[in-house]
């Protein structure tokens, strides 16, 4: 079912219709640990916006990020005045969009989509399971100039292996409502220790995961600073990729929990 989702547009589809076309976007997916170091020792929140734009990225998939927390915003003097999501965004990102996934009572945060290109649609769809972990796949249809449709897809899947393994057929079912011949992008964090919900999507035909592809085994993103568990994914259909790279460096690596991961895609 989907739930609540917010999107922020202030490019018109229109402009996109003369421009010239687009083959080649930046891509960046990055849990955002809530613009908090590891621990929750430090709020970083203006120094990971800095990060992020450094990349130079045309999309970028955001997890864990807050929507809202009343108490944090009276806590910390640097608290932004919108919603993380937006921050992050600034000036550089002309579209976003956020689905709300856990809500308690001082907020609520979820994915977030950050876009150059304007967000034609977007929806947010349940894949909670059951008890208190609630989890959205955030789906967004852009308008990227030569294209009529490019979907992406932010998803942070549960800790539970055996509900991952349901959302993972979500996820399917969702890949199979969408047009067969239109380009998608899935990144996010999957939770995936156990790797068994890559090889369920390893079965599909038409999906590949970047790193996977290109380095015979996916990246290893967690936790940050000792990388162990490959966490953090991207998938692709209807497109290729190119130059996957995991940002292991300072400063990412006290950014968040998760190290962040970049790729070329080529539609």
């Amino acid at each position: 079912m989907p739930t609540e989702d917010v999107v922020g547009n202030t490019l018109l589809s229109a402009t996109t219709a003369t421009a010239a076309a687009v083959h080649q976007l930046k891509v960046l997916t990055v849990n955002t640990h809530k613009g908090f170091t590891v621990f929750n020792r430090r709020f970083i929140l203006p120094e990971l916006r800095e990060a992020v734009r450094s990349t130079g990225a045309d999309l970028v998939f955001l997890q864990e990020v807050l929507g809202e927390h009343d108490k944090h915003a009276s806590r910390y003097e640097d608290w932004p005045a919108t919603s993380q999501y937006e921050f992050l965004a600034d000036s550089m990102w002309s579209d976003f969009a956020y689905g709300r996934n856990a809500v308690y009572p001082d907020g609520h945060h979820g994915n977030a989509l950050l876009s150059k290109y304007p967000i034609k649609a977007s929806r947010n769809l349940d894949v909670s399971i059951t008890g208190p972990e609630r989890r959205g796949l955030l789906h967004c249809v852009l308008d990227v100039p030569g294209h009529t449709n490019v979907h992406a897809i932010c998803v942070h899947l549960s800790l539970l292996e055996s509900h991952r393994q349901l959302q993972i057929v979500l996820l399917n079912q969702l890949l199979k409502s969408l047009p067969p011949e239109e380009p998608v992008i899935i990144a996010g964090d999957f939770n995936d220790w156990k790797q068994q919900g890559n090889a369920a999507l390893r079965q599909r035909d038409d999906l590949h995961e970047v790193f996977e592809r290109h380095h015979g085994q996916l990246a290893k993103t967690y936790p940050a600073r000792w990388p162990l568990l490959r966490l953090d994914r991207i998938y692709l259909r209807n497109a290729t990729s190119h130059n996957p790279k995991i940002l292991g460096n300072k400063p990412w690596t006290h950014l968040s929990d998760h190290l962040p991961l970049a790729v070329e895609v080529h539609l």
